[in-house]
């Protein structure tokens, strides 16, 4: 027995016609009468008594139709009170320039289909405020870069992003074939850089590549703004070093810069997802932090996240 054989037989009664009903329910007379059938048939008893000018119920139809109004009710404040007491609240979430241009907009959206009543709070900035951020408990969660300075965070591995080599294919020298798609550090070491600054999670790991291979990086420029620096790429200032997130907000990427992959198995970029510990997070965080992790994992696994692989695949 189905609720909406209930309904069905409801409203038939209450119209006291089956074409009445069918029209109101937006359905074809044959379909209303075979449930009914069913419903008559499962319940071994005539429910309705049959005449060319409409229905009437049986005593046992009678009967069977003033449970069938109860049980509705039931289930519409069933209904109701689920509907009360689905998740809401409010929950923050940091995301480093290059994480947001990716997995920004996707989040949104699946918060908004999974959870409609949790109020998200994003913070996009440099993965060192966001640390301070967490730290403060101005946030809930952070995509973070270093854990060095955690303070009683839960920590979730992601993905690890591969490096590149970005530069403005405007800047390339004309008549000469595209430069090489993967390079090594040593590679780099006469190549004008534009980095951000040591407050940039990035850099460490940078600084520490060059310092391996003894090379001492051109770096003409440092930018922590992530819209800016790719803007002085786009203008030729210089090139940058950073993952394929940080072209992922051009839609034109491919033909406004080139990407050479950076061969060194220490250079990458782990993303963590950081949050307070378990027992500091409301139920709408814990849901957050499910959600991200979800949506991460579903962005690598379809190749819209390119140079990505999960950490925990």
């Amino acid at each position: 027995m189905e609720l909406r054989q209930l309904q069905y037989f409801v409203r038939v009664v209450e119209l006291g016609s089956m074409s009445r009903a069918a029209l109101e329910l937006d359905m074809v007379q044959s379909a209303i009468s075979q449930q009914i059938s069913r419903l008559e048939s499962e319940l071994s008893t005539r429910l309705l008594r049959r005449a060319p000018h409409g229905v009437t119920p049986t005593e046992a139809g009678l009967a069977f139709f003033h449970e069938a109004q109860l049980t509705l009710r039931h289930a519409e404040q069933a209904k109701r009170a689920a509907h009360q007491a689905r998740l809401s609240g409010t929950v923050s979430v940091g995301l480093a320039p290059t994480t947001a241009s990716v997995i920004g907009v996707p989040l949104m959206r699946a918060m908004r289909e999974r959870y409609p009543d949790v109020r998200l709070h994003m913070v996009e900035s440099l993965s060192g405020h966001l640390t301070a951020m967490l730290n403060a408990r101005q946030l809930d969660l952070a995509v973070l870069f270093d854990t060095n300075a955690a303070r009683r965070w839960t920590v979730m591995p992601l993905l690890e992003e591969t490096l590149f080599l970005i530069r403005s294919r405007a800047a390339l020298p004309q008549g000469r074939a595209d430069p090489p798609t993967r390079l090594s550090i040593v590679d780099l070491a006469e190549i004008p850089l534009i980095m951000p600054t040591g407050l940039h999670g990035l850099r460490s790991t940078l600084d520490g590549a060059f310092a391996r291979a003894q090379v001492v990086p051109s770096v003409v420029q440092e930018v922590d703004s992530l819209a800016m620096l790719m803007d002085a790429v786009d203008m030729g200032f210089g090139a940058t070093l950073q993952p394929w997130a940080a072209v992922g907000r051009y839609p034109d990427a491919e033909q406004r810069f080139h990407l050479a992959q950076i061969d060194d198995p220490n250079v990458g970029r782990q993303n963590l997802l950081c949050s307070l510990s378990d027992d500091e997070l409301s139920p709408a965080a814990l849901a957050l932090r499910v959600v991200l992790a979800d949506t991460a994992r579903s962005l690598v696994r379809s190749g819209g996240w390119h140079g990505a692989r999960l950490l925990d695949a």
